[in-house]
């Protein structure tokens, strides 16, 4: 196998954008040069070289729109729902069992992953951070550590799977040429081990931090509870109607063996319908147009903000995909990576520990933007590379990138990624991150060992 000019700059372009990351500046730049720059050594035309650009943003647009969708109509149901208050109703039963420190920290965190998982982190964080923070507080949680249950259990255990929504593991898919159900599956028993060890963990270094410096925890963090308000009708039928509906779904996934785009359009689908449903019986006819129509831009807004930089990332390293690359370059077009693999399997001795190790450090160098899903495309196509080497599971390598970037990358030990949850808990981001960093390196590092026994 002959490397082109075209497999060499590739490789240049990936090692510059790998080390613009470890210097904490945004990569969009060097991927659209880098695209403008391929098509230009491929056709030898300038019109190609731009009009490349566009096409791998197509391209990449593509691969994402659903999943953009499916995000958008859920933060628009959660928009909805929160109007009315049927959000607090939900969480009410969940104060109720918060008796001790101990008891808060779990229940704050359970809650916290299972509403990231229906309705994604972010919108989870005013949620839970307004209607159980308080309560936590009360039974004498430090906020620190309601922070870290908030930060690890969202941020980390339920956006590193995604089991429910699907978007991470059908980036990470994309990227090294498999099917999202094939992600998710090699990513449960790494995933659980690196779940488990970091909050395990976390909870044992919190009990000691609060048994050795109770004096400092003493004090009571001054949080406001929402005022009392009187639900509707409305509110109380929304309020048990919605996880209904969301249980039915899973069920019927379990069921009928539903995964990937059947599973999201699924999620999808219930969303528009619990969004209607709440506009329609709080509102009259006449407004509801308008309402319905508010909520949709405002999710929408949201989930254009969150994946605007990963298409113009993904539009790069798709290229080195043959799919991608015939769709942006043309018809004739090489399949870099495949190629490149084979020219290093020829020439450099690689093993499972240096390819799993290579891998973990790839997601944590391209995680430290925090800018969300970035580095996702990253590591998909680089357990492509791996897999075409030496006999990996190349599901398994990919998904072991995901969880390890989603940790990193998603936010939980990068100050300006954990921003959210400490400002609603009233803490710094430094702090935050100074109590998460060991936690999720031993996360990791399970993780990685998981990974040598299984992949």
């Amino acid at each position: 196998m002959i490397l082109t000019s075209l497999h060499y700059f590739y490789i240049i372009m990936v090692v510059i954008i790998l080390a613009i990351m470890l210097m904490k500046k945004d990569i969009i730049i060097p991927c659209i040069i880098g695209i403008f720059a391929m098509g230009y050594i491929y056709s030898g035309s300038i019109i190609k070289a731009i009009q490349a650009i566009f096409n791998a943003l197509i391209y990449a647009g593509n691969e994402f729109w659903g999943i953009i969708v499916i995000i958008s109509l859920v933060v628009a149901m959660s928009k909805a729902l929160q109007e009315i208050g049927s959000d607090i109703l939900m969480m009410s039963p969940i104060k109720k069992i918060m008796s001790s420190p101990s008891m808060a920290f779990w229940s704050i965190g359970i809650t916290m992953m299972i509403i990231s998982w229906l309705v994604w982190p972010s919108p989870a964080v005013p949620l839970v951070g307004a209607v159980l923070l308080p309560a936590a507080v009360k039974t004498g949680l430090p906020a620190i550590y309601a922070a870290v249950a908030m930060n690890l259990f969202g941020h980390g255990i339920a956006l590193s799977s995604d089991f429910f929504i699907q978007g991470a593991p059908t980036i990470t898919a994309a990227g090294a040429g498999i099917s999202t159900a094939e992600v998710i599956s090699a990513s449960v028993p790494i995933w659980f081990a690196m779940s488990l060890t970091t909050v395990v963990v976390a909870f044992l270094m919190m009990k000691r931090d609060i048994r050795k410096n109770s004096f400092n925890y003493k004090h009571v963090v001054d949080i406001k509870e929402k005022m009392k308000i009187k639900f509707s009708t409305a509110a109380k039928l929304m309020a048990i109607l919605t996880p209904t509906c969301f249980i039915f779904d899973i069920a019927a996934m379990l069921k009928l063996g539903l995964s990937g785009g059947d599973a999201t359009a699924l999620v999808g689908g219930t969303a528009i319908l619990i969004m209607l449903i709440t506009v329609l019986t709080t509102h009259s006819i006449k407004n509801s147009f308008e309402k319905v129509a508010d909520y949709i831009k405002e999710g929408f807004s949201f989930g254009i903000m969150i994946f605007a930089p990963v298409i113009f990332i993904a539009g790069f390293f798709f290229l080195g995909n043959q799919n991608g690359a015939i769709a942006v370059l043309g018809k004739e077009a090489p399949d870099i990576l495949n190629n490149i693999s084979i020219f290093l399997s020829k020439n450099i001795q690689m093993n499972k520990l240096s390819a799993i190790l290579t891998q973990s450090a790839a997601a944590i160098i391209t995680g430290l933007d925090g800018s969300g899903f970035s580095g996702l495309p990253i590591v998909g196509s680089l357990a492509y590379t791996f897999s075409n080497i030496i006999n990996i599971n190349k599901a398994g390598l990919a998904a072991l990138g995901q969880i390890i970037t989603i940790w990193v990358d998603g936010g939980t030990i990068i100050p300006w990624a954990v921003i959210p949850v400490a400002a609603i808990c009233n803490i710094s981001p430094q702090e935050l991150v100074s109590k998460n960093l060991a936690p999720v390196l031993c996360g990791m590092a399970a993780a990685i060992v998981t990974s040598l026994l299984i992949l």
